[in-house]
């Protein structure tokens, strides 16, 4: 059984650490799902689409759109589904703490073409420095034809790097306490100036020259297209460096973008999973991964959008209802959100941080997260239920609560249980250096996150016609 478990997790972490190179950004991880999802015999249907005049959903269809190209949201209707039934939901984000490049990114100084940068989230930013950096975004690009196109792009070769200051040039205090001003020493440099390098090359006249000259050629190569035809960008920088599984019996990994991509990835595992037999199943099982959670959710594809309260909608009026009707307000009251992001594991050189009681560890399963000031959207209700259906599934399970003198993160779950009336509880797989450029976890907790994801889809709605309350 230790061999087989050990197996298991060695899949997933493989799994997962691909999933995380295939995806610096949030519209690469949307391709990369979709990807995912189209192989599990899920049909890609746009919002735009008329689904209920179309008839497109039926009993035991699985089915999936994006909306933004950043935001995914998938969903398997199960065979026995009536209208007003509920919706079993898991909700994680694709967005990380990133530097993003700006609208006007020429820059140089002292012989250095440079390339301006915005900070995006909450970032441990001193974690960027003497990294081997390169840039990852979508393009919209002319087409030959005529009209415009998106085109993604990931140069997979180191192109930055923000260097830190050599010793000798610091100061004693600057020495005894490392302090970033983001605008000023966070600037990447791309290449040393010289006569011939910023210059425009025959052909490419009309060529965007809010960016180096430079830049764009680099783009335009990787997107296949001539460099007057990219009109505007939106570009992360990312970690060349891949994920890495480490110590001395392998049981942690270390990566990028693990906040939130790891709980992406476990319910596109846990989804996929469970739709491959939806004969019994009374519900509508779905994934909702949003973008801009580390900004605050709030717009036109994030968690504070309208976007979880019209799939519930949207779904129940293809069966019959009206939209705004009764029956879509019992699928509300029947349905309930699993919230997923990263937590706080225990630091065992700081751990004064964390409540006495309450300290996570790696590789002991998923936590729990409660904050009586709604920072978290967990209860005493929809906790019991991840406490039950973990013991159902053979899992761990821990909790954490912050400390009263330190202050609390949030994450989609309140937003989303403010927003439609759905219960919600948050939960987490276990971290250490959140919002670091290498964030870390471990190798057993994405397996066992990932069967309490499946146990959910499974046995909730039995779990949920047992309570009384």
């Amino acid at each position: 059984a230790s061999i087989a478990n050990m197996s298991a997790q060695t899949s997933l972490v493989r799994g997962l650490s691909s999933f995380v190179v295939a995806s610096p950004t949030p519209y690469h991880m949307c391709v990369r799902a979709a990807s995912k999802l189209t192989e599990a015999g899920f049909t890609e249907i746009k919002e735009t689409d008329p689904w209920a005049e179309k008839s497109m959903l039926k009993p035991g269809g699985k089915y999936f759109y994006t909306r933004a190209a950043s935001t995914i949201v998938a969903f398997a209707i199960g065979a026995a589904f009536e209208a007003g039934n509920g919706f079993k939901v898991i909700g994680a984000h694709t967005d990380s703490p990133v530097l993003k490049v700006k609208p006007i990114s020429k820059k140089s100084a002292h012989g250095y073409m440079q390339v301006g940068v915005e900070c995006y989230g909450g970032g441990l930013w001193h974690t960027w420095f003497d990294r081997d950096l390169s840039l990852a975004g979508a393009l919209i690009v002319e087409k030959d034809g005529g009209g415009f196109d998106r085109k993604l792009v990931h140069i997979q070769r180191p192109l930055l790097r923000v260097p830190n200051l050599c010793i000798h040039l610091q100061t004693a205090d600057e020495r005894s306490k490392f302090e970033v001003n983001k605008e000023n020493h966070l600037v990447p440099i791309l290449a040393m100036m010289d006569k011939e390098l910023n210059k425009t090359a025959e052909g490419e006249g009309g060529c965007d020259e809010r960016h180096a000259s430079e830049l764009v050629r680099l783009l335009a190569a990787e997107a296949g297209c001539r460099p007057e035809q990219i009109k505007d960008c939106d570009l992360t920088l990312c970690d060349t460096q891949p994920g890495q599984v480490w110590g001395a019996k392998e049981e942690f990994f270390s990566s990028p973008r693990l906040d939130n991509q790891v709980s992406c990835f476990m319910g596109l595992e846990a989804l996929v999973e469970h739709a491959a037999d939806l004969s019994a199943d009374s519900d509508v099982s779905v994934l909702c991964c949003f973008d801009h959670e580390e900004v605050g959710s709030d717009s036109t594809h994030g968690a504070g959008s309208p976007i979880m309260q019209e799939v519930v909608e949207r779904v129940n009026t293809c069966f019959g209802v009206a939209p705004g009707g009764e029956k879509f307000k019992l699928s509300l009251q029947k349905s309930f959100v699993v919230s997923s992001d990263v937590a706080h594991a225990i630091h065992p050189n700081y751990a004064s941080k964390h409540e006495a009681n309450h300290g996570p560890l790696l590789n002991k399963g998923t936590v729990i997260k409660l904050n009586s000031n709604q920072r978290y959207a967990t209860s005493a209700t929809t906790g019991f239920f991840i406490r039950e259906l973990s013991r159902k599934a053979g899992v761990g399970y821990q909790e954490f609560v912050v400390r009263n003198d330190c202050p609390c993160g949030s994450t989609i779950g309140p937003k989303i249980a403010a927003l439609t009336g759905i219960r919600t509880v948050d939960v987490g797989i276990s971290s250490l250096s959140m919002h670091s450029i290498r964030e870390t976890v471990g190798c057993a907790d994405v397996e066992l996150s990932t069967k309490l994801f499946v146990e959910f889809y499974k046995s909730f709605r039995e779990l949920d016609n047992s309570c009384s309350f």
